[in-house]
């Protein structure tokens, strides 16, 4: 290993590669480095380096070792490095926002406001929640003379205490925010982390880190491992001196993932896939819910897990609903991200704009009506999926039951309250569904009812303090505000004689 990370400084400058960062030093990758491709351009946007499981080993040590020591620091002190973190953050925006841009395939305003914007937030909040109370006072207890001894009033406390190591394995559709969103509450808390970002967009994360120990994070609270290879990832997870797991990706990974973490009793956190459901009764605002659900179509270019891609559409408005949101897809600008008036950009790879088109050829065969879209669009080199649209679809069809994680939204005809509520259970998934009515009544009571870890109720809208979770099989656990910090944390109780 060579040179502390500084200002930026340390990072290897041949043919454009990064280099690990473990123990607060860059280190060259035994295995080489492999090439991250612009999804728009397919142009080389930067060499991400090849850890070994040696290497991996060594990251995981250097959290442990410097567990001890971070856990506790001053809470003051914590709070002082992230808020200094969000600060070169927003001194480099423009960079980093560009990065971004090139390595996940966004759009300008996506890679500035939702991307790089979103995580200088974060920062700042757990800036914030690092200083919030971890004591809880519970109510005095009075004991009769017994086995356990003689009568009296026991006093407690619940205190909220480090976990230790958190491994955070985050996704490609937001190389910013995803990663934030973790390393910043689990160093809030006092827990030191071993981050391996998704192999396709791992630059920005590199870059987190340099902003990190810029702010004065000491040397094995942050470290950053990649791989091309699946290897890394299960080298990480499965590593002895791992303590917690913070995951954000698809649903297969993730029950992996929680087999491991079953053998070794490591804490999880497990932000999974989504099909969210989108139940538009007949006395909606039309134009809402057509700008609602026509984001699947345009925001990260449907590679977004909340995305309300399965539309069930009561019968009165049915026709109306399909019409709007065929007009909204057709209007929407494919191409560049770079270029001025792009909306819907790259996915992130040819591999999975292959799967996407296999979901469309599939749909048809299974007799889904396809209304706009389902060809690829003309462009020479890039990653493009056209914003495609079905109806006349039945629950049973797989392109309405299966995450597909694109900009493909399938439409369902419904009858009445109980069938539209009856239909929006029966997933396999349940991260974030949403109700369009007129009737706020109605709207609220329909939300209680359904099985998803958050509902939005006339709006795609997300309030940053809400609990961010899934029942059934989008997730483990709940993050975002305060409940991040919990997430984070183990229990303890204290107990003393009163």
């Amino acid at each position: 290993m060579t040179g502390r990370a500084g200002t930026g400084a340390g990072v290897s400058e041949v043919a454009g590669a990064r280099r690990l960062f473990i123990g607060g030093e860059w280190a060259e990758p035994e295995l080489g480095y492999y090439d991250v491709l612009n999804p728009a351009t397919e142009e080389v946007v930067g060499r991400a380096p090849e850890a070994s499981r040696a290497q991996v080993a060594a990251a995981v040590d250097a959290a442990s070792d410097a567990f001890e020591g971070w856990s506790r620091t001053a809470p003051e002190e914590r709070a002082a490095v992230l808020d200094r973190t969000a600060a070169v953050l927003r001194r480099e925006f423009a960079g980093y926002a560009e990065l971004a841009q090139a390595e996940s395939g966004a759009t300008a305003g996506t890679a500035r406001g939702m991307q790089v914007g979103v995580a200088a937030a974060r920062f700042r909040r757990y800036a914030r929640g690092a200083l919030e109370p971890l004591e809880t006072g519970l109510p005095p207890q009075v004991n009769e003379a017994g086995p356990l001894g003689k009568a009296g009033v026991l006093g407690a406390l619940a205190v909220r205490r480090p976990v230790g190591v958190v491994a955070c394995v985050t996704s490609y559709n937001n190389p910013w925010a995803n990663p934030a969103g973790k390393v910043a509450p689990a160093l809030a808390m006092g827990n030191t982390v071993v981050v391996k970002p998704a192999p396709q967009d791992p630059l920005s994360v590199y870059r987190m880190a340099e902003a990190l120990a810029e702010a004065g994070a000491p040397p094995g609270v942050v470290n950053v491992v990649t791989g091309a290879r699946p290897e890394v990832g299960e080298a990480v997870v499965a590593a002895d001196g791992v303590d917690m797991v913070s995951f954000t990706g698809s649903t297969a990974v993730g029950q992996r993932i929680a087999e491991v973490c079953g053998r070794g009793m490591k804490r999880q956190l497990m932000e999974l896939g989504g099909k969210g459901a989108a139940l538009v009764f007949d006395d909606a605002d039309l134009r809402s819910a057509v700008a609602g659900i026509g984001t699947t179509f345009s925001f990260y270019s449907g590679q977004i897990c909340t995305a309300p891609t399965r539309v069930l559409a009561q019968r009165g408005i049915y026709r109306r609903l399909v019409e709007g949101l065929a007009r909204y897809a057709e209007q929407l600008t494919v191409g560049d991200p770079r270029e001025r008036g792009t909306v819907v950009g790259p996915v992130i790879s040819a591999a999975h704009r292959d799967r996407i088109e296999s979901y469309v050829a599939l749909a048809a065969e299974e007799g889904a009506r396809l209304v706009t879209g389902g060809e690829r669009p003309a462009r020479e080199r890039g990653f493009y999926v056209a914003p495609t649209l079905f109806a006349d679809c039945t629950h049973a069809m797989r392109v309405v039951r299966e995450e597909i994680f694109g900009p493909v939204v399938a439409v369902v005809p419904f009858d009445d309250e109980e069938e539209g509520i009856a239909l929006a259970n029966d997933s396999d998934y349940g991260l974030l569904d949403y109700v369009w009515s007129g009737d706020v009544a109605r709207a609220f009571r329909v939300a209680g009812r359904l099985r998803a870890g958050g509902v939005g109720v006339n709006t795609i809208g997300r309030h940053m303090e809400a609990p961010f979770g899934g029942f059934k099989r989008s997730g483990v656990g709940r993050d975002v505000g305060s409940y991040a910090l919990h997430a984070y944390s183990e229990l303890q109780s204290i107990v003393w004689p009163g």
